[in-house]
């Protein structure tokens, strides 16, 4: 009978133990990054709605920068503070080391859609347009709502002369960002020159 409450106690130590206290604990940790890349889309979502309802310049430009600040948040530490490294580096123009930054970017977290957009425009800013052009297509399959992403390939094609498919590419912009003075422009100058090129 004494080999009862010994066996009673062995269970209540093993069940009391770190590695059955922790199973519990490690199965919302295992949930919460679903459930905070949820809500972020969600606010996401709501942004993108305010933007393409919204009729005033200004709030406009407001609500476009909660957008950029969304896109921002990676989710790491580590991959943040590389891209604040790149942002330093691209701001006294050592276009070099914000490469560097921001291959590691991609390489760490291929599903990031800002780390490729921020070397897109790394690249865009060397003339490199044919890697600019590589780097916003990851964007835009991340995110098919990247705005600044769409206004660089809008720009790059107009640079390259083919102001058809530039054309499209700034109306794409003004479909998500109606009010974006720069894209309103473009559309109005290509539109302008493709009229003339068909008399």
């Amino acid at each position: 009978m004494r080999i009862l409450p010994a066996l009673c106690a062995a269970v209540l130590t093993a069940a009391l133990s770190p590695a059955f206290a922790a199973e519990p604990v490690t199965v919302p940790e295992r949930q919460a990054p679903a459930a905070a890349e949820t809500r972020a889309q969600n606010r996401l979502d709501a942004l993108f709605g305010q933007l393409k309802r919204e009729r005033n310049e200004k709030a406009a430009e407001r609500i476009a920068s909660l957008i950029g600040e969304e896109w921002n948040h990676s989710g790491s530490a580590s991959i943040d503070l590389m891209m604040g490294w790149s942002q330093t580096a691209m701001d006294n123009k050592k276009f070099d080391v914000a490469l560097d930054f921001l291959d590691q970017v991609v390489a760490m977290e291929p599903t990031y859609a800002e780390g490729w957009n921020r070397r897109a425009t790394v690249h865009f800013m060397m003339q490199n347009y044919a890697k600019s052009m590589a780097d916003i297509s990851h964007t835009l399959e991340l995110e098919p709502r990247h705005f600044g992403a769409l206004a660089g390939m809008g720009q790059i094609l107009k640079n390259s002369g083919r102001d058809e498919l530039a054309l499209e590419a700034w109306q794409r912009v003004l479909d998500i960002y109606p009010m974006m003075r720069d894209a309103q422009n473009e559309v109005a100058t290509l539109s302008e020159a493709l009229a003339g090129e068909g008399i």
